[in-house]
């Protein structure tokens, strides 16, 4: 009985230490603003724009035209 009761000390201990634990990161004060968000998904949508810009740029000028070519050369039943 008595290491039952040993482990149920244990037991509260831990969630008491845990809960009071949650309680100061609850009234924590700081943490990242919305103007730090913002600014970062913004450079996330401009890279990502560029990134995309140069890939559309590279396939259509120089891996699309070779691929229709290439298509063309082998479907082409009477040459």
């Amino acid at each position: 009985m008595k290491k039952i009761r040993n482990q149920m000390d244990r037991m509260c201990g831990v969630f008491v230490a845990k809960a009071m634990e949650a309680g100061k990161k609850l009234a924590e004060r700081s943490g990242e603003g919305y103007v730090d968000t913002a600014v970062k998904i913004l450079i996330a949508v401009v890279l990502g724009a560029l990134l995309l810009g140069g890939l559309y740029a590279l396939f259509k000028d120089t891996v699309l035209p070779t691929l229709v070519n290439r298509i063309q050369q082998m479907f082409n039943y009477a040459g």
